[in-house]
């Protein structure tokens, strides 16, 4: 029942988001304007395919991570993992200017699960009741990576590269032959659903999750390996979009509790009809002139999130 209230209230927004920008663009000029059927292959299909596949896939990626830390405060933006693909981004551009796209994929991949590791080994060493110190920890590390990553991009004249990096969630720029790297993300996303049982089970802990027979450092290394590919694909596309990880997930976790295989599928709608009602947004508030997703999500899930700590959860 909520993953189809989910596509009822996605789908609507898919359809209008082909027939929204600066361009007019209507349904009838589909069949009867070749500019127009050219307009929608090559970008407002790609566009709106776009910010389907990095809500969605954040949003579950959100999950992986608040299942990998037992704690519901933190997402991919605010654990040093979206800092760390910014930082392997930076040091392949720096070292190999012409290096082919899969292999800043790849070191932007290897930063961000090193600097999820990190985020982990770091909070392993806090005191076990101290939930409200993780998303502290998470929040210095991020700050911390994202310095440095700035003082490399100022010596480097490559600030502009690094704000859109991590600051923008920019989706004007999507065109076909410039997103098929979201579908990476989309599969990560679709790997942690097939292993949803087994993060329901670490979310338990590591003591318990091993003896229920679970090979917790295997699906923790699973988890790291979904997180920092669905976050350095994002990342490397449109740049980071915040609160997505953080307010979806515990939207739906309100609504339908923590049976994760029945969740993952809303939240993964869920995500993207957040993203794209956002984009909607931006793009119509200044019309013909666009607000980046991320200025728009930056307000209205910041919003959200106070509601979700303002209003008492009830069941």
């Amino acid at each position: 029942m909520a993953f189809r209230m989910a596509l009822v209230a996605l789908l609507p927004l898919a359809v209008l988001s082909l027939f929204v920008g600066a361009a007019g663009l209507g349904p009838a000029a589909l069949w009867s304007d070749p500019q127009g059927h050219l307009l929608l292959i090559v970008s407002r299909l790609p566009r709106t395919l776009a910010v389907i596949l990095t809500g969605s896939a954040l949003a579950v990626a959100g999950v992986v991570m608040q299942q990998l830390v037992r704690n519901r405060f933190v997402e991919p933006g605010t654990t040093g993992t979206a800092e760390g693909a910014a930082i392997g981004l930076l040091v392949v551009t720096l070292a190999a200017p012409g290096a082919a796209l899969w292999v800043k994929m790849t070191v932007a991949s290897l930063a961000a699960m090193a600097s999820t590791g990190l985020f982990l080994a770091l909070i392993h060493r806090l005191p076990p009741r101290e939930v409200l110190l993780v998303p502290l920890v998470g929040l210095i590390l991020s700050g911390v990576l994202q310095s440095a990553a700035t003082f490399v991009a100022w010596q480097a004249d490559m600030m502009q590269l690094v704000g859109i990096w991590l600051m923008t969630g920019e989706f004007s720029g999507v065109l076909a032959g410039r997103y098929e790297l979201l579908w990476v993300a989309a599969a990560a996303a679709a790997l942690a659903f097939l292993a949803a049982d087994r993060f329901a089970i670490l979310g338990l802990g590591e003591r318990t999750a091993v003896g229920l027979g679970l090979d917790a450092r295997g699906v923790m290394r699973l988890g790291l390996l979904v997180v920092a590919v669905v976050t350095a694909m994002v990342v490397v596309t449109v740049g980071m979009v915040p609160f997505v990880g953080l307010v979806v997930p515990n939207l739906v976790n309100r609504i339908m509790g923590d049976n994760l295989r029945a969740t993952l599928p809303v939240v993964a709608a869920g995500g993207g009809a957040l993203v794209l009602a956002c984009d909607l947004i931006g793009r119509l508030v200044r019309y013909p002139y666009e607000l980046p997703v991320g200025t728009v999500l930056g307000l209205l899930g910041s919003l959200l999130f106070l509601w979700l700590l303002w209003r008492p959860a009830r069941g």
